[in-house]
């Protein structure tokens, strides 16, 4: 059938030692494709691969449940003999008809070899539930040239015509086939290894700005789209708890509550003091006991030190769908706090970041070096991240329960590196492929009490962990 002609053409090849012998000869390029997939992926996930070939790259991400489909009868066989434990079958992407839904979807450099790319993305939506991440990698356009010189001179198999796609060609067919990028980028600048110079190019130039322009993979994660009648039931059904650390905020603990709108079908209010030298957990357990007849509150008094360990203990005694973080000096009005539900309760970004750089903000309330440093790091975090972010230095962060897990679950890749216990979040969103998105917020002057941050010392211990986060993110 035509379709039999899409990823490789490996039907027609007699003997598996030729696919072997192809695939030692860049043994580097499979390699780093395998080390990005295995950033992405969460091991013991539900996983498909489109086009698995010989099995390697499935067999890597080491799925609970892995099946890998592809046209070659000779690749499937070699897949199931080497990786008894996962499910190979022959089977074309654009005639799949899943039964089965999976946390991941992979297609490595597949989609440069389908003839009929949105019917096969199509099927593949029908794999997805809403939280399924689809990967995928394709070469960049730029390296055409090139590729097609290493097939010239016997360093690259022969291949039939491909589907040399850019980012706008791939953006279009997954918005067309129901699917939303959630990040871009790309990697890998010399696909051949040279001691140390590989390491070079590779580790150190090609994640760089400009530089990075011209690396061979690019890639892509995608999720589903969430339809607009699922979007308003999570919004009306889900439930929602605000963790408010507290630390010397006497005098805003009541309007925490009064202030407080109704998000979802519930609310809980969590406050966990943390060794105050004013009287904050005797107003705390006042005011729990005079609006505890119409507000779900909680208090904790904090058992370690630090805002990062208040906000996880808070979280850890959440029962709400929906997380949300407030500082209690209310320079983030709590009345803004029904947009940060609304954004992550319908699936419009899976974590919400506050942005205080929308509206006007006095230098009362945010002086221009303390606004100045705020643009550097959220430049600088844009770049770890490869997603936009305006304000790194915005308090309010919100995310559903399900993906919290899912990042605590994952903490031991960057440790407990983060004392204000918003930044774990962003990075370990971003290593889940969650999409982010900035909520506006008003940004006042506090009305009582003075900051517990001191700016210099903290704005040294921020930069302190995104280098260390470039490490284990750009720079590996």
């Amino acid at each position: 059938m035509e379709s039999s002609q899409v990823y490789y053409s490996l039907a027609n090849v007699k003997y598996r030692s030729v696919l072997e012998k192809w695939r030692n000869r860049n043994l580097y390029y499979y390699q780093d494709l395998q080390e990005f997939y295995n950033f992405f992926v969460q091991p013991d996930s539900s996983v498909l691969e489109i086009g698995s070939g010989l099995g390697y790259l499935l067999e890597s991400v080491k799925p609970e449940y892995g099946v890998g489909i592809d046209l070659s009868p000779i690749a499937v066989e070699s897949a199931l003999e080497r990786f008894p434990a996962l499910n190979f079958r022959v089977e074309d992407a654009e005639e799949f008809q899943p039964k089965t839904l999976y946390n991941y979807i992979l297609l490595a450099n597949t989609i440069s070899y389908i003839q009929n790319i949105q019917q096969a993305l199509q099927n593949i939506q029908k794999a997805c539930h809403p939280s399924t991440r689809l990967i995928l990698t394709f070469h960049n356009p730029l390296w055409e040239p090139v590729l097609s010189f290493a097939t010239l001179i016997g360093q690259r198999m022969p291949l039939p015509p491909l589907n040399w796609l850019n980012l706008e060609d791939i953006e279009n067919l997954l918005d067309l086939s129901g699917f939303e990028i959630v990040l871009h980028g790309k990697r890998l600048l010399f696909p051949k290894r040279i001691p140390l110079i590989s390491w070079f190019f590779n580790s150190i130039l090609a994640p760089l700005p400009l530089i990075n322009h011209f690396c061979l993979t690019e890639y892509v994660v995608a999720r589903p789209r969430l339809s607009v009648t699922e979007a308003q039931s999570n919004v009306r059904n889900m439930t929602c708890s605000v963790i408010v650390p507290a630390r010397n905020e006497a005098g805003n603990i009541e309007s925490c509550i009064t202030r407080m709108p109704k998000l979802g079908k519930h609310t809980e209010i969590i406050f966990v003091e943390g060794h105050s030298s004013d009287n904050t957990w005797d107003e705390i357990r006042r005011v729990k006991a005079k609006y505890g007849h119409q507000y779900d509150i909680k208090a904790y008094q904090q058992t370690g030190k630090g805002k990062g360990d208040a906000v996880r203990q808070g979280f850890s005694s959440a029962t709400g769908d929906v997380l949300i973080i407030l500082d209690s000096d209310l320079t983030v009005r709590p009345e803004d706090l029904t947009y940060f539900f609304e954004a992550v309760a319908s699936g419009r970004c899976e974590m919400a970041n506050g942005c205080r750089l929308v509206y006007p903000v006095s230098s009362e309330a945010m002086p221009w070096l303390n606004r100045t440093a705020n643009r550097f790091f959220a430049w600088l975090l844009s770049y770890l991240l490869n997603t936009k972010i305006k304000d790194s230095l915005c308090g309010t962060k919100v995310i559903s329960r399900e993906n919290y897990l899912k990042i605590e679950a994952n903490r031991s890749y960057f440790g407990e590196f983060d004392p204000f216990g918003d930044f774990d979040l962003l990075f370990g969103a971003a290593k889940l492929g969650l999409k982010i998105k900035d909520i506006p917020v008003r940004y006042v002057p506090r009305t009582y009490g003075r900051s517990n941050i001191s700016h210099f010392k903290e704005g040294l211990v921020l930069l302190k962990m995104c280098l260390y986060a470039a490490k284990k993110i750009k720079f590996i």
